[in-house]
């Protein structure tokens, strides 16, 4: 979702600009800021899940009798 976040954010935050709507243009500028973090927040949970994989490849390896 936070790329649609980020894309309406961005519409309201113009939309609150052409209307001269400060209170949109918040909401808007908070919509976006949200998408990002949800981004950045994906993109950790994508880091932490390929750490634990690897984790898991060196337990294996380790625990393989030789």
């Amino acid at each position: 979702m936070g790329f649609l976040d980020k894309l309406l954010g961005r519409g309201k935050k113009t939309a609150g600009d052409l209307a001269g709507d400060s209170s949109m243009r918040t909401e808007g500028m908070h919509q976006e800021r949200e998408g990002r973090a949800e981004d950045r927040a994906a993109a950790a949970e994508d880091t932490a899940q390929q750490s634990r994989e690897e984790a898991a490849e060196h337990r294996a390896e380790r625990d393989t009798p030789s």
